[in-house]
């Protein structure tokens, strides 16, 4: 594609739009359940005594703010907030537990602690947090996935040895950037030998996959600095890498007000910095899955991309599939095939419930049907860059609704199937639009969500 066509294209889809790591998307919740709605969801799901689950722990806390983080994160160098935060997840969990008697039978298929900083925890306690949730649980230790993402700049050999003798397989290093200019501009100090020396140590004491996440958007960054770090992470040949789009929401995170605008690559200039990353990835080997992934050939990522059983959800793409995922932990999110559900968002108010005895809900979404059929039908698309219509009234509202998508080749529609081609890979999210009732329904002129690109 020559430079002045993506240009164009750039300037006509740069649009707010979701990232599609659910459906309904968050703003768009409208039927909160009860918490025993909630309960009671979980338990039809687990009727069949044999459905897989997967867990989410959220671990808040970090040592220091990095301005470009979009996460609920709590910022202190107090670690005595360590222990008692594990006895509110272990509480949590007890809940769960007795309210969900067949979780206990149920195959628990992966954990994943993310943060914050979840390597904020000691050793000790990450495995005071874990070995009693996995010895309740139902696993499968050659199915099973334990994943943690890690900074290298707190984690420490113990914490990795721990995990691994707890059957942790998979870690993922926050990296972002490897150019000390950038790193000083988003307050993330991290030097490639520290980010080596943590990705050595996992490789040595046996994870079979390691992830570097990576950012691009950030402020300063240019042609130059992201093919530096492009060049590091080959050097480093993870396993896995997800390179994201920096999301820009100053009205939910104030910190990235710190930016100027003239630090900030405009959307073509993004854009740029993404395909010049890509071009090296794709030369050393990796393939693109999905969106904004990328992993090697023989990667479990890449093989269920093949076989079409690639999945995503809150926690991005996944190799392991589970129609049901509980998040423990403050701003946690749960999903059932029919209810999703979102915890406390502040921290004395998630605590002081858990206190109570009480499941923490905040807010959530009851999904009819409809919203079924399009959840599905958007996963689909995200996972496999194709998705059937469910009739002939359907293919018509998208084929009007993607008119200009399909003139300019980034869409196209094969009797009953929409396709997305290669020139359109760029533009996933906003093809995924065509599917979202909720969001073509609003009339909504609020902030909501970040630009596409």
């Amino acid at each position: 594609m020559q430079k002045n066509e993506m240009r164009s294209l750039l300037e006509r889809y740069d649009v707010p739009c979701p990232r599609y790591t659910s459906y309904p998307t968050v703003p768009y919740w409208d039927d909160p359940p009860a918490t025993g709605d909630w309960i009671s969801s979980l338990n039809k799901a687990f009727e069949s005594g044999n459905t897989p689950y997967s867990l989410y722990l959220h671990i808040p806390f970090c040592e220091t703010l990095c301005t470009y983080c979009g996460c609920n994160t709590k910022i202190t160098k107090n670690h005595n907030k360590e222990l008692p935060y594990v006895e509110k997840l272990l509480k949590e969990w007890q809940l769960y537990l007795e309210k969900v008697p067949a979780l206990s039978g149920a195959p628990l298929k992966q954990i994943h602690l993310g943060g914050g900083t979840p390597t904020f925890l000691s050793a000790d306690n990450l495995k005071d947090l874990l070995a009693p949730i996995m010895q309740a649980a139902s696993i499968d230790s050659d199915e099973f996935e334990g994943s943690i993402e890690i900074d290298p700049r707190t984690t420490k050999p113990g914490q990795l040895e721990t995990l691994r003798e707890l059957g942790f397989k998979r870690v993922s290093l926050g990296v972002q950037d490897f150019d000390p200019k950038v790193q000083k501009m988003v307050h993330r100090i991290q030097p490639f030998d520290m980010t080596k020396d943590v990705t050595d140590r996992a490789r040595a004491l046996g994870y079979n996959s390691v992830n570097f996440d990576l950012i691009y958007g950030l402020p300063g960054q240019t042609i130059e600095s992201i093919e530096h770090t492009a060049r590091c992470t080959i050097e480093l040949m993870p396993d896995r890498i997800a390179l994201y789009s920096l999301a820009i929401v100053p009205w939910i995170k104030p910190a990235q007000r710190s930016f100027k605008d003239e630090d900030l690559p405009k959307s073509n200039e993004k854009r740029a910095l993404y395909e010049r990353a890509r071009e090296l990835l794709l030369a050393a080997g990796y393939i693109e899955v999905g969106m904004d992934h990328f992993s090697l050939k023989n990667d479990a990522l890449n093989q269920s991309f093949d076989d079409k059983s690639l999945h995503r959800n809150f926690m991005g793409y996944t190799d392991q599939r589970s129609d049901v995922m509980i998040g423990l932990g403050v701003s946690s999110i749960s999903e059932s095939p029919d209810c999703f559900h979102q915890n406390e968002k502040e921290l004395p108010r998630y605590e002081e419930r858990i206190e109570c005895g009480e499941i923490p809900t905040l807010r959530g979404h009851m999904l009819t049907e409809e919203d079924r059929v399009h959840r599905q039908q958007i996963l689909n698309f995200m996972t496999q860059y194709e998705v059937e219509f469910i009739d002939a009234q359907q293919r018509a509202d998208v084929d009007e609704f993607l008119a200009t998508m399909q003139a300019d080749e980034l869409v196209e529609i094969d009797d009953m199937r929409l396709k997305l081609t290669e020139k359109g890979r760029p533009f996933l999210r906003n093809a995924c639009m065509a599917f979202d009732q909720r969001l073509r329904d609003s009339k909504s002129n609020d902030l909501v969500f970040s630009q596409s690109i």
